[in-house]
């Protein structure tokens, strides 16, 4: 079957664009009603109970009260500004997923229609520009609101933008060596096993690429500026941070951003080191239209929808995790945030790429085609690399044990403190 074109493509990708926009915004909205319930499960409460059964129409009374409430703007903010920041909170979230393929191709009788709204030849590329269009909104709205704590807010968060936003990019350098191409769906079956057509790595990127995927898991939460990332929001410092002069929908446009961010991040995951759409262990999942027009595999709508329900089980799955990241780890001070990412990753990942690198040339030189051998070699490396930086990381915390440090700190205080003898000072 031919790839859709012409007007059906049109009218398609039209449809496409509504239907996943609804269910974009659907999903952001549920999300904020999991959050609450994922925060009362840790802290031992019920969460939302009241409004509708479950506390399930909660959702739409904070929709309701956003919507309502009176609106007030701060005396000599920038108005212009003040109105903009919010709408670059938001829509670039939103329109990243754009070039994210959340399903395999679906056959039609006007031809083969691909899950996703927009294969555009840099998708790779599109998502790194569009991602940085995100620090704008914060950095507008802590200028334009006139308010001291909202300009320090607007500092901090540029900051650990610039400063994670560096590390995000070199993160996904060896996804793009790997697979060669720019494209997202090239990106989604490179992490297949092809009985035929090109070869694959067989196994999902999250293995042969493990230290990558922990820095762009751990870059991609600070691009959220989400707990342990929220140093621009910081209530107990800066009021509200950022949109401290914030109301009404303005406001509520900033909350819904944050969602949309924390599910794009957690989409980028997916496609990026969890395969995507793909479904462990099954091979009738592997569809895919080559730039010729070939379609290999065979696609129908049930497989369609079943690896529907993979990508968003994945995306769900990452989702809960972050939240319950939130409620459990604490603040990093603001220097710990840049040292983290100016003096660890960044230098962390130049040097992995070099090595990642050596070891593909040699790879190749040795004659071992891409496939479960290649990718062996890729995780057994990789393997070594995260135990050296945990390692690093654990600085004797954890992995030798605090109380062994605690005791000889404490053995120094008390040789410190001793008396020293008159015979010893002459």
């Amino acid at each position: 079957m031919d790839p859709m074109t012409g007007t059906a493509f049109v009218i398609a990708t039209t449809l496409k664009i509504l239907v996943f926009f609804v269910l974009l915004l659907v999903f952001v909205a549920l999300s904020t009603y999991f959050e609450r319930k994922v925060a009362g499960f840790i802290q031992d409460r019920s969460g939302p109970n009241r409004v509708g059964p479950l506390g399930l129409l909660q959702v739409m009374a904070d929709g309701l009260k956003f919507i309502l409430k009176e609106e007030v703007e701060p005396g000599g903010a920038n108005k212009k500004f003040f109105f903009l920041a919010p709408v670059l909170g938001l829509v670039p979230a939103t329109v990243l997923f754009a070039v994210m393929p959340f399903a395999s191709p679906a056959p039609t009788r006007w031809g083969l229609m691909e899950m996703i709204v927009a294969d555009v030849p840099v998708g790779f590329l599109y998502v790194l520009a569009i991602a940085s269009l995100g620090v704008y909104g914060i950095v507008m709205a802590g200028w334009a609101s006139n308010s001291k704590y909202s300009f320090l807010g607007g500092l901090r968060g540029s900051a650990q933008m610039v400063s994670y936003e560096v590390a995000l990019g070199m993160s996904l350098v060896p996804v793009l060596m790997l697979v060669g191409n720019v494209q997202m769906p090239e990106i989604v079956s490179a992490q297949q096993n092809f009985a035929t057509g090109p070869a694959a790595y067989g196994a999902w990127f999250f293995l042969p690429l493990m230290l990558t995927a922990f820095v762009f898991l751990v870059a991609g939460l600070a691009e959220t500026g989400r707990v342990p990332f929220d140093l621009a929001e910081a209530e107990g410092e800066l009021v509200g941070g950022f949109h401290t002069e914030y109301s009404s929908m303005k406001f509520g446009m900033f909350f819904l951003g944050e969602y949309a961010h924390l599910i794009t991040t957690a989409a980028l995951i997916t496609v990026f080191f969890l395969g995507g759409w793909d479904i462990p262990f099954w091979q009738g999942d592997n569809i895919r239209v080559l730039a010729d027009g070939t379609v290999i595999g065979e696609p129908t709508w049930w497989k369609t929808l079943l690896t529907f329900g993979s990508f968003a089980v994945k995306t769900l799955i990452l989702v809960l995790f972050f939240m319950w990241l939130r409620w459990t780890i604490p603040r990093f001070r603001y220097d710990q945030l840049m040292d983290l990412g100016w003096k660890v990753f960044i230098p962390i990942m130049m040097v992995y790429i070099m090595i990642l690198g050596l070891a593909m040339y040699l790879l190749d030189e040795a004659g071992i085609p891409v496939g479960w051998q290649y990718s062996g070699v890729l995780i057994v490396l990789n393997l070594i690399m995260m135990v050296i930086l945990i390692w690093g990381l654990d600085r004797g915390m954890i992995v030798k044990g605090a109380t062994s440090r605690t005791r000889r700190r404490a053995g120094g205080i008390r040789g410190r403190m001793t008396p020293t003898a008159p015979s010893e000072v002459d």
